[in-house]
């Protein structure tokens, strides 16, 4: 339950990065000891994928709320939850990671948001050119391999997913996988950099090629997850959807360039610190044009929530989807709240209103879901959203967040 018309004043620190976790708790599948991991999510895809490994014979233990002792030595390739895996899109991730430790690996099509098709090939391409051998039965892929043999591998699109599992694969491959027209965005980053403490040999994460030369065991260690650019983004739009003052703490000032410079276009104050960035919202806010791409573009993650603080906007805008087919599902919800917005394809046409009114409305994802809370922020009146299932996948206690910075919002029940 919202009830807006509240500026947001104060302070809110990130929490790690959701898309960073969920790769790298995965990862330490392949590690032949004890991984301790910190600045960890609490949040339900971490507690899925913790609940998957442990399933599958990996001593798992919760040091503090944020820290996690991983020791997958005597993980089963056998056991794989299925039911578990249909929870969360990342689950995908197991394939890269049991395919590189055991040559062999039985995982469950994921579940998470649907944004219409959102296939696989790219990795299955990935799994074929390093030796694997990959089918689909039943909603199941299973992919096998006598070893795994390095190779060149160019991406015939640039996606996230499939760099990440042919990175995970490559690992401990025979020789040297070179992998071209790779994703760059910083939890591909932080994923090789959590390899390379644990003994892989992987350079060039972050730009268009990335390569690894195979090893054949990696040793345990500590790593320390960045922090979540998506949540650092949904806070900064929600500061200046409201006309508010918030300081973002514990974040990558450079992993949210795109997301200030958009800011700074709709007419917002935004301050850049060594690990902080300050906004400070203006009314009313401009109307802009912004296309979504992989980074270090605008991301796609961030649409919903620009979407919902350009409903208010002076004049009209226009937001075009760059990477998924299909993720306006929220736009209906924001149209219920008085929001102008005409969908045609991958583009959302937007002519700003005087103000939303609150309305009972549905998180139908994980980052629509956030997109809603921040037009219930900026709407006259109380907002009722459900379905919050889905920004609980993703989002830390985003409520009590909000709540701290003045926002008159509470969670009734599930």
């Amino acid at each position: 339950m919202v009830k807006g018309g509240k500026p947001l004043c104060g302070e809110v620190t990130v929490s790690g990065a959701k898309n960073a976790a969920v790769a790298i708790i995965p990862a330490a599948i392949l590690v032949d000891g004890v991984c301790t991991i910190e600045n960890v999510p609490n949040i339900k895809d971490v507690q899925v994928i913790v609940e998957i490994l442990r399933y599958m014979g990996a001593e798992i233990t919760y040091l503090d709320n944020y820290t996690l002792q991983i020791d997958s030595r005597n993980i089963r390739r056998d056991t794989e939850p299925h039911e578990l895996m249909r929870k969360m899109r990342a689950s995908y991730y197991l394939i890269g990671a049991l395919l590189g430790r055991f040559c062999k690996a039985n995982v469950t099509m994921p579940g998470g948001c649907d944004f219409g098709t959102r296939p696989i090939d790219q990795h299955i391409k990935g799994f074929e050119a390093l030796g694997a051998v990959v089918r689909q039965d039943s909603g199941i892929i299973i992919a096998e391999a006598e070893k795994l043999v390095g190779t060149n591998i160019y991406l015939d699109t640039v996606s996230v997913g499939a760099t990440i599992n042919v990175i995970l694969a490559a690992t401990m491959a025979e020789g040297t996988t070179t992998i071209e027209n790779v994703a760059k965005e910083p939890h591909i980053v932080d994923l090789a950099n959590f390899l390379n403490a644990m003994g892989a040999k992987i350079k060039g994460a972050g730009t268009d090629v990335i390569r690894i030369t195979g090893t054949k065991n990696l040793k345990g260690g500590t790593y320390s997850i960045i922090p979540d650019q998506i949540e650092a983004g949904t806070f900064m739009v929600a500061a200046a959807a409201t006309g508010g003052n918030v300081l973002v703490k514990n974040i990558i000032p450079k992993h949210m360039e795109s997301v200030s410079a958009k800011l700074i276009e709709v007419g917002a104050k935004v301050t850049e610190y060594d690990d902080s960035i300050r906004v400070e919202g203006t009314k009313p806010v401009r109307g802009v044009k912004i296309k979504t791409l992989p980074y270090p573009g605008f991301p796609t993650d961030m649409q919903p929530q620009i979407v919902a603080l350009l409903s208010v906007a002076e004049g009209s805008s226009i937001v075009t989807e760059g990477v998924w087919d299909s993720r306006f599902q929220y736009v209906g919800e924001l149209v219920r709240m008085g929001a102008n917005i005409h969908v045609e394809g991958k583009t959302a046409f937007i002519t700003g209103v005087e103000h939303l009114e609150g309305a009972p409305v549905r998180a139908t994802d994980l980052r629509g879901g956030a997109g809603v809370i921040i037009a219930g922020l900026m709407a006259e009146g109380v907002t009722e959203i459900t379905d919050l299932k889905h920004v609980d996948r993703g989002y830390e206690k985003i409520e009590e967040k909000f709540k701290a910075l003045g926002a008159d919002i509470c969670r009734v029940s599930e």
